[in-house]
């Protein structure tokens, strides 16, 4: 028993998985598992196609491409200065709704 009670305090530090999010989701909902599935893999795959333009997860936040300037930098190890390339990366920006949920303000 003391086992088990322990072994259920260590998971709950640990991230929620996708197999633990999908059987979450069925349960709370009226569909399957593999129906929540699919419903998560297509939800993924309108986001990764429209980020470019910028993608809004009602209640989350917003997927948008963001393009970093040229810098300069510095070799931790040596400390010689490097010249950084601009690029483009991926942002998630957090939605108002959600920092106030999950900070409580």
């Amino acid at each position: 028993m003391v086992k088990k009670a322990a072994a259920k305090k260590s998971n709950a530090k640990k991230p929620m998985t996708k197999s633990q999010l999908i059987a979450h989701l069925s349960e709370q909902c009226t569909l399957t598992k593999k129906q929540i599935g699919d419903v998560l893999a297509e939800l993924a795959a309108v986001g990764y196609k429209e980020a470019k333009k910028g993608f809004t997860l009602p209640g989350f936040g917003k997927l948008v491409v963001v393009k970093r300037k040229a810098r300069m930098g510095r070799n931790p190890a040596t400390g010689e200065s490097i010249k950084i390339p601009a690029k483009t990366v991926l942002k998630f920006r957090i939605a108002k709704a959600c920092k106030d949920a999950v900070l409580g303000q």
